[in-house]
């Protein structure tokens, strides 16, 4: 590696685990990439995440063996930490980073106690109004903590936090609906180009009460003129594509679908869980939306996250558990078809996409970069464990 290379800043970004941790954390390599800063990306072995790196390039790339807590099974959650801690430490003593910057999730730990570790600046970022378990634990640790939501600094133990808003991903932007993108995502999603189309998303944890929720509203709408797209998880896709069928709606129905740039763009309408990423795409693309909180979130925060989009007007709320078929029916009629309505929803989104978010993120790293003097490394108790990152 020549001199110059060395030179360059060089920034580790943890932000494995889940869509809503990954991809605001590719949105900012992407930026630190443009600025010229040498990048590396720490994800976790889920599925989600190694398809989601597949197509991005210019950075590094290394998995983490990290498993999130489930069901209160502690062992594997500590093994894996411990293991991940290492794994951190050993990638960190061959080329020490300038700053670390953890996206939240249960990736985002062992990286930044390995930075902390040789005085390493070090960032959180928290995208929901209530921030999660691992980055209240981080904001202790850490020079400063940007936030999606302004709630989201009474639940972190620094006072240095930073509003920046959620980021996303170039390629979600208004602009895209001046753009004739509606007519050509459907084709490329193998829609009918001219029809009002519903986009239904539940994300990785909460698909299967989303389906049942739709499912059961499916009856209401066999005499309208819609197309439906439907990203069902892998579980219930055979269902799902089944009570389409049985019902003779057009329809196309995907268990997965990496391209949510094409998914939001071609929808009229969208109803989707409350994760902040999500909100953050939907604000981006000013599409009218239906907001199914995951009941099982912890903390309830995908509640909090849609009540303040409701509260703005920049979306409908319905509950899981207490929504009515015809409550479906009638928030979707609204949002389709009401163009008044569809206007005001469209106008309040504005206010929740934050276009400059990776720009201001970028701007802070760099500048404690500038500012701090590093000490030089020193080896970590148990560093001599030569744990290899899985590329």
């Amino acid at each position: 590696m020549n001199s110059a290379a060395i030179k360059k800043p060089y920034v580790a970004i943890a932000c494995g685990g889940t869509g809503g941790h990954l991809f605001p954390g590719l949105a900012v390599a992407g930026e630190l990439k443009r600025r010229g800063c040498d990048v590396a990306v720490l994800i976790s072995p889920k599925d989600v995440d190694q398809q989601a790196v597949k197509t991005v390039t210019g950075v590094e790339i290394y998995t983490l063996p990290a498993v999130g807590l489930q069901n209160g099974n502690y062992l594997p959650f500590i093994a894996s930490f411990a293991q991940s801690l290492f794994v951190a430490w050993n990638l960190f003593l061959r080329r020490r980073p300038d700053a670390v910057l953890a996206m939240g999730g249960f990736t985002s730990a062992p990286p930044v106690l390995a930075a902390k570790d040789s005085a390493v600046k070090t960032f959180l970022h928290e995208s929901n109004t209530i921030p999660g378990r691992s980055n209240r634990f981080l904001s202790r640790f850490v020079d400063a903590a940007f936030i999606g939501f302004p709630e989201a600094a009474a639940g972190l133990l620094t006072k240095n936090t930073v509003v920046t808003g959620t980021p996303v991903r170039a390629r979600f932007s208004p602009e895209l609906r001046v753009q004739n993108f509606e007519a050509s995502s459907r084709k490329l999603l193998g829609l009918d180009p001219g029809l009002p189309t519903v986009l239904v998303v539940g994300g990785s944890q909460g698909a299967r009460g989303l389906n049942d929720l739709i499912l059961s509203a499916l009856p209401l709408f066999t005499e309208k003129n819609w197309q439906w797209l439907h990203l069902t998880g892998v579980k219930d896709f055979e269902i799902v594509r089944s009570a389409y069928a049985r019902l003779g709606l057009n329809a196309v129905v995907k268990p997965f679908l990496a391209e949510m740039d094409l998914a939001l763009g071609a929808a009229t309408a969208c109803v989707s869980r409350a994760g902040a990423s999500s909100l953050a795409e939907i604000a981006a693309i000013r599409l009218p939306s239906a907001l199914v909180p995951l009941p099982t979130a912890a903390d309830n925060h995908q509640f909090f996250n849609a009540a303040a989009f409701e509260k703005t007007g920049a979306a409908k709320l319905l509950d899981q558990k207490n929504s009515s078929p015809e409550k479906v029916a009638v928030f979707l009629t609204e949002l389709v078809t009401d163009e008044s309505s569809r206007t005001r929803i469209q106008n309040a989104l504005a206010q929740w996409h934050a276009p400059n978010a990776p720009v201001e993120i970028a701007d802070h790293i760099l500048a404690a970069i500038k500012q701090g003097v590093r000490p030089e490394a020193k080896p970590p108790i148990g560093a001599e464990m030569k744990l290899k990152a899985v590329a």
